[in-house]
């Protein structure tokens, strides 16, 4: 006599399926290839500081970085519930360590500053070359006096650091190491200016003749040239 084949029950073989259909589906809104998720949510940051330094924080929407990165408004509402939450992603995972990068020189030169100086100038390229949104967002916020960003920074980071090197610098002028009739709080906007904003022109248009064109590191060699040595002849 042949042996009876073994039933599964109906109901325990769709309460199988339904269990492993839910462990596979993926999430409302959720994009499909999760193993390209953080690739794809860097795109967006990245797309997003195109786009801020491009036409500004106020005037760049959610729609808008969709449709420069070339995806949906839903996918970039997956990674990023609203703007407020991509600006404060952006702090954390872009500007601070651009910041975290110009750090520490004061310290490191307490009592010389023109090394201190010519350091800080070099950083300045440095990291301008190194993300190229970091010049041209920059220039955006002080022409048009778009402070989002900038208040957001002060939020998250305070002005403490700052205050620091502002003491540092009178420290250094009532001491003769440095020049006692530079403004302090003009110090750190002069050498951005001598840096950051002929940084942002060479993206756009050559500066310097054909044969001489000006690349980052003639403007870090003539800014360190100008803070230290001025524009009097070298004795």
């Amino acid at each position: 006599m042949a042996k009876s084949k073994s039933v599964v029950p109906t109901a325990l073989v769709l309460k199988k399926t339904t269990a492993a259909s839910r462990s596979t589906a993926k999430r409302p809104g959720r994009p499909t290839g999760s193993a390209r998720g953080p690739e794809q949510r860097n795109l967006l940051l990245d797309t997003a500081l195109v786009l801020f330094a491009r036409q500004g924080i106020a005037d760049t929407t959610m729609a808008a970085i969709a449709r420069e990165a070339k995806v949906t408004p839903a996918m970039v509402n997956y990674y990023f519930k609203s703007r407020d939450q991509l600006i404060d992603d952006l702090i954390e995972e872009r500007f601070l360590p651009v910041r975290a990068a110009m750090g520490g020189v004061f310290e490191a030169h307490a009592d010389d500053p023109m090394a201190a100086i010519t350091e800080l100038a070099q950083r300045f390229v440095d990291v301008a070359t190194a993300y190229p949104w970091f010049a041209p967002l920059w220039v955006r916020g002080v022409i048009t006096h778009d402070n989002i960003l900038k208040q957001r920074m002060h939020e998250r980071v305070g002005d403490k650091h700052h205050k620091a090197v502002l003491i540092c610098i009178r420290q250094w002028q009532r001491k003769g190491l440095m020049n006692a009739e530079l403004e302090p709080s003009l110090l750190f906007m002069s050498l951005l200016g001598l840096t950051i904003l002929p940084l942002a022109t060479i993206m756009t248009r050559q500066i310097g003749s054909k044969d001489h064109p000006v690349d980052a590191k003639v403007i870090a060699r003539h800014a360190i040239a100008l803070l230290v040595h001025g524009v009097g002849p070298q004795k």
